[in-house]
């Protein structure tokens, strides 16, 4: 009777099972690297925030509070160097941003007979967001070689699985097609406070939009930032007519941020103390993870930012390192969840406890 989900790609964590049953069979247990979900402690502030503002009876808006929104263009300001966001009209509190992902092709109207452009590496909500739709999606290493028409197109940097960072150039060239072919360019960002190698750009960045946000979105998480993946926020920003057509919608859907969850997200953008601890705390154990993996036999490629590695064996296919770590009670994510270019290599999150990544060293030295 209801057959929405058949138009949806397959989830493909229900495809671990097995490794992770085989994994889990070591005698010092499983160590899962294979979910980018934060395991370290929700800083004390963030936390003192959200019992604070616990007594909250009334709705919360769409829109947001002022001091939400405004905590979040002063971040913007301040971490990634983007000015002229008005706090008023360019910028969103969501629900998460793989709520906003999902849903934006079904909240501005794109559906059967469009087109969306995804990465060809990518994590799948942006191909599920566009099959709920009917929308067709097409996974294109640079969007600007794509010869048709396009309603959508998102970039995401640094970039889950693989670590990749989009150079400034290649951002301005990207936002320059986007204008001239109307489309809306979506940056997923979320991973902005982690690049390693190099330093993630904005495509908001005055540098890359040249002081305009015409036909851009740029998608911010605190889920990676500031562990607070179990409190869902997060916020889009840019082109304010976008930003005003989805607050229409999101309306009517109801579609609001908690109050207690906003007033955290404040005091969580206002803070970066906390950001450096945790940016240690990742740099330490990708240091680790990455000789380990190397002297096992694997090439580390790209990963010049994000909480994952992008490794690869000469003797296996993606299953096959899959399998080959779990042997030693190693659960890693497959490549080719991502995408077909992904089919030689496996993601290995940062996202363990430090007990639990020097065990898995361990298990690789040995």
């Amino acid at each position: 009777m209801f057959e929405t989900s058949r138009r949806l790609p397959d989830f493909p964590w229900d495809m671990l099972q097995p490794y992770k049953q085989k994994a889990a069979a070591h005698p010092d247990g499983i160590v899962d690297l294979s979910i980018g979900s934060p395991v370290d402690p929700v800083p004390a502030l963030v936390k003192q925030a959200l019992a604070d503002a616990a007594d909250a009876p009334a709705y919360p808006t769409t829109i947001g509070t002022a001091a939400v929104r405004q905590a979040a263009v002063d971040w913007m300001a301040r971490r990634l160097d983007v000015t002229g966001v008005d706090p008023q009209s360019g910028v969103l509190p969501v629900i998460g941003t793989k709520e906003l992902i999902m849903m934006l092709p079904t909240l501005l109207g794109i559906g059967a007979g469009d087109t969306v452009l995804i990465p060809d590496l990518a994590y799948p909500t942006y191909e599920a967001g566009a099959a709920l739709t009917r929308a067709t999606s097409v996974p294109v290493a640079d969007p600007t070689t794509y010869d048709g028409p396009v309603r959508v197109a998102y970039l995401n940097s640094p970039r889950n699985p693989s670590g990749e960072i989009t150079s400034p150039d290649d951002l301005r060239r990207t936002v320059d097609w986007a204008r001239a072919n109307d489309v809306l360019l979506v940056s997923d960002e979320c991973y902005t406070e982690f690049g390693w190698d190099e330093k993630p750009v904005s495509v908001l960045h005055p540098d890359v939009c040249g002081g305009s946000f015409d036909n851009l979105l740029a998608v911010h998480s605190l889920s990676k930032r500031s562990n607070l993946a179990g409190y869902r926020g997060g916020f889009v920003a840019g082109d304010e007519t976008v930003v005003a057509e989805l607050l229409a919608v999101r309306k009517h859907a109801g579609l609001m941020v908690p109050s207690p969850i906003q007033a955290a997200m404040a005091v969580a953008f206002a803070d970066d103390a906390h950001v450096e601890e945790q940016r240690a705390r990742y740099l330490r154990r990708r240091a680790v993870l990455r000789d380990a993996l190397t002297d096992a036999g694997w090439e580390i490629t790209l990963s010049n930012g994000g909480l994952y590695l992008w490794a690869s064996h000469p003797s296996y296919d993606a299953y096959g390192s899959v399998g080959a770590l779990a042997d030693r009670g190693i659960l890693v994510a497959p490549g080719a969840f991502y995408g077909t270019a992904g089919e030689r290599h496996i993601r290995v999150a940062l996202t363990g406890t430090d007990e639990r990544v020097d065990a898995a060293v361990k298990r690789l030295q040995d």
